[in-house]
C-alpha cells in the first residue's frame, strides 16, 4: 500500500476525519490558513503543494499557468481556455462550478435537505422571507467543490444580479461525514446570498457557503472578498447584467454552492447524488 493510500484509508475512517476536520479550534486554523497560504515563498510554496498533492486528487495539468506564487496562487488558478465551454441551450441553467452532486430535489414546501433524514428551512438558509416565497416548492442543488477541484465559479445563465447578502457564520467542514453529524450545518457556516433573475424573469438564487479552511469568497463584481473579517454593510445592493459562463468569483479552498430555482426548473439527465460535474454542464432546464 503506498503512503497516500494508507493516508486516505486512516482519514476515511468517519470517527478520524470527524475529529481531525471539525473538533479542532475551526476559525483559527481558517484564519492561520488563509495567511499561510499567501506566502510567496518557494520552499513554503512548493512544500505546500507537495503536501496537498499526497492527502488529495491534485491535478494541475488543466491550468493555465504552471509556476505559481503561492499556495494561494495555486488554489485561485485559472483554467487554460476553452476547458469549461458553457451548454448554450437557453432553457438550461448550467452547473456554475466543479462539483460533486449532493442532495438535491425538491423543495418541500420550504424545506430542504443536507443528506437524507437531516432537514433544513429556506428561511435558515438565506435569511429572507420574500426570497423563501420565490423559492417554495421549487428545486434545490447542492455541489461540493472538494480541495483539489478548480475553485472558480461562474455565471450558469445571462442573468440581472441584483443583491448579495453575507451572512456571518461558523465554518465546519461540510464533507458527507460532517453533514450526517451536524443538523442544519448550511445554515450554520459563514455564506453569501446571491440574489438573482434570468433574463425571461425567474429567480434563481446562488449561496456559496464556507468551509473550515475557507471562509473568504471573491466575487468580482463587488470588487472585494468577503469573509468573517468583512465590516460594516452585510447587504450589497448590485445592478449588474452577466453572461453565461461569465466568471463571478472564487472560492479560497474548496467549499459548497447551493443553488435555488422556482418550482418549474427540472433536473438534467445524469444528475445524481456522487456524480462529478464540470461548471458549464446542463444542471437544470426549464419546463
Amino acid at each position: 500500500m503506498t503512503v497516500k493510500a494508507l493516508i486516505a484509508s486512516f482519514t476515511q475512517q468517519e470517527d478520524i476525519n470527524f475529529l481531525l476536520t471539525n473538533r479542532i479550534p475551526r476559525a483559527a486554523l481558517t484564519r492561520f490558513m488563509g495567511w499561510f497560504s499567501k506566502i510567496e515563498n518557494p520552499l513554503v510554496r512548493d512544500g505546500s503543494i507537495a503536501l496537498w498533492k499526497l492527502f488529495s486528487d491534485l491535478d494541475l495539468s488543466e491550468a493555465r499557468k504552471t509556476h505559481f506564487k503561492s499556495l494561494h496562487d495555486c488554489f485561485t488558478r485559472e483554467l487554460k481556455p476553452g476547458l469549461r465551454p458553457f451548454d448554450p441551450d437557453s432553457a438550461v441553467v448550467a452547473s456554475p462550478s466543479d462539483g460533486i452532486v449532493g442532495a438535491h430535489g425538491r423543495i418541500a414546501d420550504t424545506e430542504l435537505f443536507q443528506v437524507k433524514g437531516a432537514p433544513y428551512s429556506l428561511l435558515d438558509l438565506v435569511g429572507d422571507s420574500a426570497l423563501v416565497d420565490q423559492h417554495r416548492n421549487g428545486s434545490f442543488v447542492t455541489l461540493r467543490l472538494t480541495s483539489s477541484m478548480y475553485h472558480r465559479f461562474h455565471a450558469p445563465y445571462d442573468a440581472h444580479i441584483e443583491r448579495v447578502t453575507l451572512i456571518h457564520g461558523d465554518v465546519w467542514n461540510v464533507n458527507p461525514i460532517a453533514l450526517k453529524r451536524v443538523e442544519r450545518l448550511f445554515c450554520k457556516n459563514e455564506r453569501a446570498v446571491i440574489r438573482t433573475h434570468l433574463s425571461t424573469g425567474e429567480a434563481v438564487t446562488l449561496v456559496p457557503v464556507a468551509a473550515i479552511l475557507v471562509a473568504s469568497i471573491r466575487l468580482h463584481f463587488l470588487d472585494m472578498v468577503l469573509n468573517a473579517q468583512t465590516q460594516g454593510a452585510v447587504n450589497f445592493p448590485c445592478d449588474v447584467n452577466v453572461t453565461k459562463g461569465e466568471e463571478l468569483g472564487w472560492f479560497e479552498h474548496g467549499s459548497t454552492i447551493i443553488i435555488l430555482a422556482p418550482g418549474d426548473f427540472t433536473f438534467c439527465d445524469g444528475i445524481a447524488e456522487g456524480t462529478r460535474i464540470r461548471a458549464g454542464q446542463a444542471l437544470l432546464r426549464k419546463k
